[in-house]
């Protein structure tokens, strides 16, 4: 297992990550809004890895957990550029991306900018434009007036911060308002109680995928964690099959 941190692009801070070695396609978890790599499910998901002796990766995006940067410098598309770092220079060939929350929005923009870089998707409670419909008219003025809002979060003590610079930059790079040019199998992962992300938000996306190969399995009693042990294993059968269909 590898633990350092990755070359970056040019203006980008060093990143952090963990690689563990084993057979491809690489699985590379890609966390949520203000959350890192030692998550419950990227931790569960790469012991699932290495048990099964598949090659594994999970990071930290710029400003977040152990990697470089501050996160209110931080934007969309700047993360964005994170993933296709860890991609290009970590993963041996087309990865599997697993996208948890914001970091289901950033594995669709990849695989529709850099699809040689992706072989399938697995989306847990996905999140793609939420800076268009997960904020009140209030919050936004209070974002682009004040520069940012802080939120109390339900995760941990500390409140969570949006700035103008990553909601402009999330308004510049929304997806679905039309078909989007995503190949390839995609898995989504959703919970029907889920507060953050309305589950008919991730029945739409299915819908609007341009692959044939897109299955959406909805857990009723399910958050928008989905860390318990049998959400996990809902999880894991979705990278599964994604495999199976390469």
């Amino acid at each position: 297992m590898t633990d350092t941190a990755a070359p970056p692009p040019a203006a980008r801070p060093g990143l952090a990550y963990h690689l563990t070695e084993g057979t491809g396609p690489t699985i590379v978890f890609l966390p949520g809004y203000a959350s890192d790599m030692q998550g419950t499910k990227a931790l569960a998901l790469e012991a699932w890895a290495k048990a099964a002796g598949r090659a594994f990766l999970r990071f930290d995006y710029g400003g977040c957990g152990q990697s470089e940067g501050n996160f209110e410098d931080q934007t969309l598309a700047g993360w964005q550029s994170d993933v296709v770092t860890m991609l290009e220079h970590l993963a041996n060939g087309p990865a599997v991306l697993v996208g948890s929350s914001l970091g289901g929005w950033l594995m669709l923009l990849v695989a529709r900018d850099r699809p040689e870089l992706v072989a399938g998707l697995v989306g847990v409670a996905p999140a793609p434009d939420f800076t268009d419909w997960g904020f009140t008219t209030d919050e936004k003025l209070a974002i682009l007036s004040a520069g940012r809002l802080e939120r109390v979060s339900p995760y941990g003590p500390a409140p969570t911060v949006y700035t103008n610079a990553f909601w402009a930059s999330g308004e510049a790079n929304r997806l679905m308002f039309g078909q989007i040019a995503v190949d390839g199998p995609v898995r989504l992962v959703q919970g029907q109680l889920d507060k953050d992300v309305p589950y008919p938000r991730t029945t739409r996306l299915a819908e609007l995928l341009r692959s044939a190969d897109v299955q959406t399995v909805l857990i009723k009693d399910g958050d928008h964690r989905l860390s318990r042990d049998a959400d996990i294993a809902v999880i894991i059968r979705a990278v599964e099959d994604v495999i199976h269909r390469l």
